[in-house]
Order: C-alpha cells, then structure tokens, then sequence
C-alpha cells in the first residue's frame, strides 16, 4: 500500500497538462487586463492637457499632443559634444538632461509618454489649480506646442520646461519652482544674521590682512548693509 500511496501523492501534486493550460490562460488574461488598463490610462489623456512628472532634483513638464506624444523642453548635452541624430533623437537620460542644465542647452522635441515618464507617475493639469488664469482652448494649446519645436537657450531659472509649457497652456511665463528656489536661498542668504556675520567677518579680514583701505572699508560696509536691507 505504501508504495501506491506514495505514487498517488506523486500524480496529485504534479501539475497536469490541463492545470498548465489553465496556467497560461490566466497569464493571458492578465498581460489582457494590463493591456486594457495601459489603453485606458491613455486614453484619460486628452490633447492640450500638461503634464509633469518628478525627475532627479525637480519637476519635468510636457504639452500632452495626442497619439501617445509629448512635447516638452529639456536640457540635453548631446547635441553640443555630437551631430548624430539618431543619438540626439534617444531618450534624454538624467546625466544627460543635468550636464544639459549646466551647459545651458536645451530643445523643445516630441518624445513618446514612456520615454516623457521616464518610469515616474504622470500627473495632469495639476497647475489648473494652482494658477490664477484661465486654461486655453487645447487645441490652441497643443499648437503653441508644436510651433516651439527646435533649439532654445536654457535658463534654469529664467526658462525651464515650467516656463515652456505655462506659456502653452495659460499663456504667461512663469515657473512656481523657481519663485520656490528664489524664496528658499533668500532665506538662506539674505537674513539679518548673515548680514551681521558678514560684517564680523568683514572687519575680521581687514584687521589681519592688514589692508584697510577706502576702497576695502568702504566694501566691509557696504555689503553687510546690503544683505541687512533685503532680508
């Protein structure tokens, strides 16, 4: 008996031919559902609409332009070190789109949701409630997207992707992230107590550099007196 039973435990936890079957049906079915889900994701995204997404150290914005297109402004290295298209043409990766941030070189290009995404969530027309105008038509929208393809000088302050796609959607040029860095380094830089440090160290200077002057006395002053005035 032992051995029967032994050889029946065998046949019983030995998945049959039918339960792979069923296996692989149910695989199916869900590449099927997320399939569907991935369809569905797309189509909430209408032309018109922005979208940001959290990128290394800020946000990255685009101009949703329909057929699973995005037109964003991005800072990228490649085009100043090589002329291959192709090259310049693949997903902008983060050391690529830092070294552009430093380099000052950007363009406005159309690139799929994925390669927009870079893995991250999509978030959309979340600055619909954080700006004070009014949205524009989307399709006047999409098409100021569009018309800006190509070259732009980059500013990380001045002009970033934030600037590039408020003036597409509201028509103004603005960046709420860089009023937030503006406002964090004011805070940092321009207080009383830096202004009273700079004067100490100022006089600090002058007396064991030996070098008082106008000039240099007239600086000591001066600059500790114009932090004081802005913070």
């Amino acid at each position: 008996m032992f051995p029967l039973q032994l050889l029946a435990l065998f046949f019983i936890s030995t998945p049959g031919p039918e339960s792979r079957d069923k296996r692989k049906q149910r695989e199916e079915e869900e590449e099927e559902a997320d399939g569907r889900t991935d369809r569905k994701c797309e189509l909430t995204l209408r032309r018109g609409d922005l979208l940001e997404v959290p990128r290394t150290l800020f946000t990255h914005f685009g101009i949703y332009l329909g057929g699973g297109r995005v037109a964003h402004f991005i800072p990228d290295i490649i085009p100043i070190i090589s002329s291959d298209q192709y090259r310049i043409k693949q997903m902008v990766t983060n050391t690529r789109l830092l070294l552009g941030v430093l380099a000052k070189r950007g363009s406005v290009r159309v690139d799929s949701v994925e390669d927009f995404a870079y893995g991250s969530e999509i978030l959309v027309n979340t600055m619909d409630k954080v700006c004070s105008r009014p949205a524009l038509q989307a399709e006047e929208v999409a098409r100021r997207a569009e018309k800006l393809q190509g070259h732009v000088a980059y500013s990380l302050l001045w002009y970033n992707c934030e600037h590039y796609v408020m003036y597409c959607r509201y028509g103004t040029v603005l960046s709420y992230q860089t009023f937030q860095f503006c406002k964090t380094v004011r805070k940092l830089l321009l207080s009383r107590r830096v202004a009273k440090a700079t004067a100490v160290l100022g006089v600090c200077l002058l007396l064991c550099l030996e070098a008082v002057t106008a000039c240099s006395a007239t600086l000591a002053v001066l600059l500790p007196f114009l932090i004081w005035m802005a913070a």
